[in-house]
C-alpha cells in the first residue's frame, strides 16, 4: 500500500467516526447562565469593550496562566533537545541562496508586522485580539527573517530576558489582585488601576497592562522556538 493511498483511507476513516458528530450537533441560540452574566456585567466588570478579553484575562485568569505555561513548558523541552553549539548552528550549516525580492521585501514587511502585533495586543481590550494574537504575529514577522536570512542568528539573552520579565509580571499583577481586592486572581479591580473611560486605549484598568506583557512573552516565546528549529537544519 503506497503512501497515498494510506492517507486517503486514514481521511475516510475519519469521515465515517466524525460524520454522526455532524449530523446531530444542535447550536444552542441560548446562552448559559455564565455566559449570561459576562455578557449582562463583563462591561461594568472589567471596563473591557470586548468581552472575550473581559474572560479571557479576568473571569479565567487561571485559564490563561495555565495556557502560557503549557507554551512555556514547550518552549523549555525543545530548546532542551535541539541545543547545538554556535559553531554546529552558524559555521556548519549549509543554506540555499535568497532571491533578492524576498530580501527587500523583508526589510519593508518585518517592520510593519511588528507594529501590527503591538497594535493587536495593546488594542485587545477594544477590539478582536490580544497577547496570544498579537505574539502569533510577532512571530510572524522573525519567521520572515529566518527565510529571508536563514543564518541569521537571534540575540538568546534579549529573548530570554524580555520572556521572563514578561512572565513576571504578569503573575505579579494577579498576585496583586488576589491579594489587595477581592481575592481573584488577575482580578481587574486591583488596587490604584482606574477603569477609565469604555472605548479608550487607557480603560479596563489592567488588562491592557497584562495583555502588552502576555504578548510580549508569547512572541518572544514562539520567536525563540522557531530560532532553535531554524539553527538546528541543514537546509542542503
Amino acid at each position: 500500500m503506497d503512501k497515498k493511498t494510506l492517507i486517503a483511507l486514514l481521511v475516510a476513516a475519519m469521515a465515517v467516526v466524525l460524520f454522526p458528530l455532524y449530523e446531530s450537533y444542535q447550536g444552542s441560540e441560548v446562552l448559559s447562565e455564565v455566559g449570561q452574566y459576562y455578557a449582562d456585567n463583563g462591561v461594568e466588570d472589567t471596563g473591557a469593550q470586548n468581552l472575550v478579553t473581559s474572560v479571557v484575562v479576568t473571569y479565567r485568569g487561571l485559564d490563561t496562566l495555565g495556557e502560557v505555561t503549557i507554551l512555556f513548558l514547550a518552549a523549555s523541552v525543545i530548546s532542551f533537545f535541539l541545543s547545538f553549539s554556535k559553531e554546529e548552528r552558524i559555521e556548519n550549516r549549509q543554506v540555499r541562496s535568497i532571491t533578492e525580492i524576498l530580501t527587500t521585501s523583508t526589510q519593508v514587511l518585518v517592520p510593519m508586522i511588528y507594529m501590527f502585533g503591538v497594535y493587536i495586543f495593546v488594542n485587545g481590550h477594544l477590539t478582536p485580539g490580544g497577547g496570544f494574537q498579537g505574539g502569533a504575529v510577532i512571530a510572524s514577522g522573525t519567521l520572515l527573517m529566518f527565510l529571508s536570512n536563514p543564518k541569521f542568528e537571534l540575540n538568546h539573552k534579549i529573548i530570554h530576558f524580555v520572556e521572563s520579565t514578561s512572565g513576571l509580571v504578569f503573575v505579579l499583577i494577579g498576585v496583586i489582585g488576589a491579594l489587595m481586592m477581592d481575592g481573584g486572581f488577575l482580578s481587574n479591580k486591583i488596587a490604584g488601576y482606574g477603569f477609565g473611560q469604555v472605548g479608550t486605549i487607557l480603560s479596563a484598568g489592567a488588562i491592557p497592562i497584562i495583555y502588552t506583557f502576555l504578548g510580549l512573552k508569547v512572541g518572544t516565546e514562539l520567536s525563540n522556538v522557531l530560532g532553535i528549529f531554524v539553527e538546528s537544519q541543514n537546509e542542503k
